[in-house]
C-alpha cells in the first residue's frame, strides 16, 4: 500500500517539516537512496538527468530511474533548457511507474551543465524558467512538480525568482542558499531563504550546508521553511535522518555499524562485484574520525573481492571506537 505524500494541497503546506536527501551526482544513487529512506529521510531524488537524454532514450539514463520498494514518494530530478525537449523526457517519465514528483534544477552550477543553458543558467532566463515550469506541470501525469533554485546566478534576485518559480505551476520550491557565483564555497545566506518563505504561498525547503542534527534545527526554525534537504551533509553520515526523524541526537556506533552495512549490501544488490570498488569511496568518509581509518582505507583499496571486502568491513566498525 503505498503511504501518502508529506504534503497536503488543499492546506498549501507540508504536514510536518520534512527530511529530504538532495540529488548529488555520484553519491545519491539507489542504494544510498533506499538506505536514508529506510532510516528516516521523508523524500528522496535521483540524481539529475539530462531531459536530452531522455528525450533520446539514453538506457544508462532510464537506468539511473530504478528506485528501491522503499522510496515512496520518489522525484525524479531533470535539467533542461529546450521546452520542447523538456516536454518530451517529461512524456518518457509519464510511462514510468512509482514517480510522484518530476524536479526541475535550476540550481546546478557545473559549467558542463550551465554551458548548455540548464541548471542555474535559468535564473538568468526568467520568462524561460517559467515557461519550462509550467510545460512540466501541464505535460506530467505525477502528483506533483517542483523546483531546486540558487539565490542568483551572479548577484542574488531570489524571491523574483522564487515568485516567478509560484506563478508558473510549483507545488513546491527547494532552496541552496548560495548564488551560482558562490558556487559550494560561499556561506550560505539563510537570511534570504527566509525571505523566499516569506514572500510566496508554497512550501519551501531549506537547503545548503546543513550538516549536523543541531545546525537543522537551527535552519528551520530561522528560515521558518517547510523541511531542509541535506547532500553532502548526509555522505558519509546518512545516520543525520534517523536523528532528524527521532529526535535522538546522539547515534549509536552499534546503529552506525548497522546502516554502513546496509549501504554496503544494497551496493552488492545492485552494482554486482563492481559494487565493491565503488564502495571504497564510501568508506573513506564513513571512517573519518576512527581510530585506524588510514589503515582501513589503505586496505580496502586493495580488495575487490565482494566477501573479503565485506568481512573488513564488518569487523573494522564491529570493533570501531572514535578516535579521540
Amino acid at each position: 500500500m503505498r503511504q501518502s505524500l508529506p504534503f497536503t494541497q488543499e492546506a498549501n503546506a507540508f504536514k510536518q517539516p520534512i527530511f529530504v536527501l538532495a540529488p548529488l551526482a555520484g553519491f545519491t544513487d539507489l542504494p544510498l537512496r533506499s538506505v536514508v529512506k529506510k532510516f528516516g529521510a521523508d523524500l528522496t531524488v535521483s540524481e539529475m538527468l539530462s531531459s536530452n537524454a531522455l528525450a533520446h532514450g539514453s538506457k544508462k539514463t532510464l537506468h539511473m530511474l530504478e528506485k528501491s520498494p522503499l522510496e515512496d514518494p520518489y522525484s525524479v530530478q531533470i535539467a533542461g533548457a529546450d521546452v520542447d525537449i523538456v516536454r518530451k523526457a517529461v512524456e518518457i517519465l509519464n510511462e514510468q511507474d512509482g514517480i510522484d514528483i518530476i524536479d526541475l534544477n535550476c540550481g546546478c552550477p557545473v559549467p558542463k551543465v550551465v554551458g548548455h543553458g540548464s541548471g542555474s543558467s535559468l535564473l538568468l532566463n526568467l520568462p524561460l524558467m517559467g515557461e519550462i515550469i509550467h510545460t512540466i506541470k501541464k505535460t506530467s501525469n505525477k502528483k506533483l512538480t517542483s523546483v531546486k533554485i540558487r539565490l542568483g546566478f551572479e548577484e542574488k534576485n531570489h524571491v523574483d525568482i522564487a515568485k516567478v518559480v509560484e506563478e508558473s505551476g510549483a507545488d513546491f520550491l527547494a532552496v541552496h542558499g548560495r548564488t551560482r557565483a558562490g558556487k559550494f564555497k560561499a556561506p550560505v545566506d539563510y537570511d534570504a531563504i527566509a525571505e523566499i518563505k516569506e514572500a510566496v504561498n508554497i512550501p519551501v525547503i531549506a537547503n545548503g550546508d546543513i550538516d549536523s542534527y543541531e545546525k537543522a534545527q537551527w535552519v528551520l526554525n530561522h528560515t521558518g521553511a517547510d523541511g531542509v534537504m541535506i547532500g553532502r551533509g548526509a555522505v558519509g553520515a546518512p545516520w543525520i535522518f534517523h536523528q532528524l526523524k527521532t529526535g535522538e541526537q546522539d547515534v549509536s556506533l552499534e546503529l552506525k555499524h548497522a546502516i554502513i552495512m546496509e549501504h554496503f549490501d544494497k551496493m552488492i544488490e545492485f552494482y554486482g562485484e563492481y559494487g565493491a570498488i565503488l564502495f571504497r569511496k564510501h568508506t573513506h568518509t564513513y571512517s573519518k574520525g576512527y581510530k585506524g581509518a588510514s589503515a582501513l582505507r589503505n586496505q580496502v583499496n586493495t580488495i575487490s573481492d565482494v566477501s573479503e571486502f565485506r568481512k573488513v568491513l564488518d569487523e573494522f566498525f564491529h570493533n570501531a571506537e572514535m578516535a579521540l
